[in-house]
């Protein structure tokens, strides 16, 4: 294994381990907006109307 390592050029490329500060904010904008997107959603006239109905008719559920 350490000479198909040393051949492809990997040997020496032990520095790239982690991410970087700008990958880590890119990171966490897009988690950012992603959560604002999936807010907008939740709240929504529509969704909560089918979250309502659903619980409505749970608990008027006969056991």
């Amino acid at each position: 294994m350490t000479g198909l390592a040393g051949r492809a050029g990997l040997k020496g490329r032990g520095g790239d381990a982690g991410m970087s500060t700008s990958e880590y904010a890119m990171g966490t904008i897009a988690a950012c907006a992603f959560a604002a997107v999936l807010y907008k959603v939740v709240t929504s006239e529509l969704v909560s109307t089918a979250l309502q109905s659903t619980i409505g008719k749970a608990l008027d559920a006969p056991f």
